[in-house]
Order: C-alpha cells, then structure tokens, then sequence
C-alpha cells in the first residue's frame, strides 16, 4: 500500500488528461465573487452534489459558510481547481465531501486516497495554518455494492488525517445504517444517492461543533 501511495503521488495527475468538464461551473463562482467578493479566513465547503444541495446559509446560519459545491465531480476535481475554489478564500476551515462519485466511476480506492493527499498538501503548502475536515463517502442505498470500496478509501483516508493535526476524518458510515445495517432510506431523496433533509439535518447536527471551534 505505501509503495503504491508514492507511486501515485509523484506519477502526473489523472485530471490532467481529462476535459475540462467543470470550467462553466467554475467560472460562476469567479464571476460572483467579482460581483460579492466574500470574507476571507472564513469556512470554505467544498466536493460533489453533496455539498452542492447543502443550504448551508439555513443550517448555519451563524456562521460564515462559502459554498463551492458543484454536482458530479470527483476529489480530482477539487485538487485541479483548488486555487478558485478554495485557496483564494484563505479560509481558516475547510469542509470536503468527494470520493462517492470517484468510486462510482471505477477509480480504485487508494486513488482516492491519493487525490486526498494531494488536497491536503496543496492547501497546506499555501496555508499552513488551515484545518481540513473530511467527511467521509456514505453509503447510500444506489451504491451499497461499492460500499467495501469506498470503506477502504475512508480508512486510509483517516489514516492520513489521523498523521496531522490540522486535519481531521468525519464518519457518518454508521449514522447512517438501519437495524439491517443498511443505509436508512428515510435519510435520502428518491434517488437513493443525495441526502434527504433529514439526513441534511443528521450531518449538520454532527458537523457543527467542529464549525463552531474553529
């Protein structure tokens, strides 16, 4: 594992050889920002549709929350644009969610993993001071067959964190399971994949003391 973990670090990045799918999106948030620059040094959100749909401004209303969420991207995604979607806000917080759509696109656990180190590293290299809070892939009724795989990646990826202490892991895997110990159905929409707003309402409840403490 750690000799394939190296390899992965130093070989180039996948997201460079792909389209550049996320540029409009992206974008958006450029020209917003030109319009309301917001505060730096605040909490930055950050990943998939997850974060995307999370209405941070109702859940958190006391806190100051920049939400750069974009429907189907992968944690790659978040590392290649990591300069407009995070550092540019020098937030003293930032909060991911990504790796369920890297696993449902096939990408092998440790490559998550990798791409998390990658988020980790650039953020620190221009901010030292930063904490980072991962939340860990959830298991969701669409995906539950790839459940294993994304519990690997979320155990090394909180093997990772567990090295700094800037950096923290947060898992809802159990939160989330029912007395069959599958995922609770009431926690999300039709879809089986995008959280409900009670299970918007479980990770808020959760996730705020760690929002508020820093």
């Amino acid at each position: 594992m750690a000799l394939f973990l190296g390899a992965m670090l130093v070989a180039s990045p996948a997201f460079a050889q792909q389209p550049d799918r996320w540029e409009r999106f992206v974008a958006a948030f450029d020209e917003a920002d030109l319009v309301s620059p917001p505060l730096k040094h605040q909490i930055v959100f950050v990943g998939s549709s997850t974060i995307h749909r999370w209405d941070v401004a109702s859940y958190f209303p006391d806190l100051k929350i920049i939400n750069r969420g974009i429907d189907g991207t992968e944690l790659s995604d978040a590392v290649k644009y990591i300069d407009r979607l995070v550092l540019r806000y020098e937030p003293r917080l930032v909060v991911v969610y990504a790796g369920d759509n890297d696993i449902g696109a096939g990408k092998l656990s440790e490559q998550v993993s990798v791409d998390f180190e990658r988020f980790v590293r650039a953020v620190h290299t221009r901010l030292p001071e930063t904490r980072i809070l991962y939340i860990g892939i959830k298991p969701s009724p669409l995906r539950w067959l790839q459940i294993d795989r994304m519990r690997l990646a979320n155990q090394v990826i909180k093997t990772i964190c567990e090295r700094d202490d800037r950096v923290a892991f947060l898992d809802f895997d159990n939160l989330m399971l029912g007395w069959d110990e599958k995922p609770r159905k009431d926690l999300y929409v039709e879809d089986g994949l995008h959280l409900s707003p009670k299970g918007y309402h479980l990770w808020s409840t959760v996730l705020r003391p760690y929002l508020v403490e820093h």
